[in-house]
């Protein structure tokens, strides 16, 4: 059942999606080559911490990091460890929640480690871009469908595939609510978007195949064909004012 939030309660959550988004802030300033995924952890937690929230990832169906840090072909759920050092020219991404006063945020980013190629520079915008064409549809009367077709229209228009077997999601007393809000779709087709709801809107683009495989570690995710992998995302609400994103941090 989808959980429909009123002002105050959307309130409380751009609290939360604020803390989020100064932590997501906090270790994208610190990517450089020759730190540990664990350096970044760290700084996220205690960011998370100090402002009186948790961590909402720290222990989630046993994960044991405060964030998920992935790095190049790795999609999403990448574990972080002070064994795994960023180089130049990696791209990592980097997915944060804060659970505070009863709610989540959850926001994600993809930041360049020194010079990074072209094609990766371009990943980077077409992911960053299809996550705003998606929320161009997100207003009341449209469905679900028409966020996933929009944003895999522009993924696609640019040589690139959505991974299909994650996706996007409800957010609010729990991280992961109902609806599911995939990157792919049907203009048209889905739950009806209303006033009142909060979601994580998240594409994850491949250079290659959509297809992806789960390391042995049961988290880590890789595109099957070991290209590049993008994301990005933002807790945002559907108002009758508009759109918020609740966990942008200008």
């Amino acid at each position: 059942m989808i959980q429909l939030k009123n002002s105050e309660q959307i309130a409380l959550m751009k609290e939360a999606g604020r803390i989020t988004g100064e932590a997501l802030a906090l270790a994208g300033e610190a990517v450089r080559a020759g730190i540990t995924t664990k350096h970044l952890d760290d700084l996220i937690r205690h960011h998370i911490e100090k402002c009186g929230a948790r961590p909402s990832f720290l222990g989630y169906g046993g994960f044991p990091g405060s964030a998920c840090i992935s790095i190049n072909e790795q999609v999403i759920h990448g574990i972080p460890s002070q064994n795994v050092y960023l180089q130049e020219g990696d791209i990592v991404k980097i997915d944060v929640g804060a659970y505070y006063r009863g709610f989540h945020g959850d926001s994600a980013n993809t930041f360049a480690v020194g010079n990074i190629t072209p094609e990766a520079k371009k990943l980077i915008e077409t992911t960053k871009e299809s996550f705003f064409r998606g929320i161009e549809q997100f207003k009341a009367g449209n469905r679900i469908g028409d966020i996933g077709h929009a944003i895999e229209s522009h993924v696609t228009a640019n040589g690139y595939n959505v991974v299909k077997r994650y996706v996007g999601h409800g957010v609010g007393h729990e991280l992961h609510e109902s609806p599911e809000v995939p990157n792919y779709g049907r203009a048209g087709r889905g739950p009806r978007l209303s006033v009142g709801m909060v979601i994580a809107i998240e594409p994850m683009v491949n250079m290659g195949t959509s297809d992806v495989i789960e390391l042995s570690d049961g988290w880590t995710v890789l595109s099957a064909d070991r290209s590049l992998s993008c994301h990005y995302e933002h807790t945002v609400a559907l108002t009758e004012n508009g759109v918020e994103l609740l966990t942008l941090v200008e």
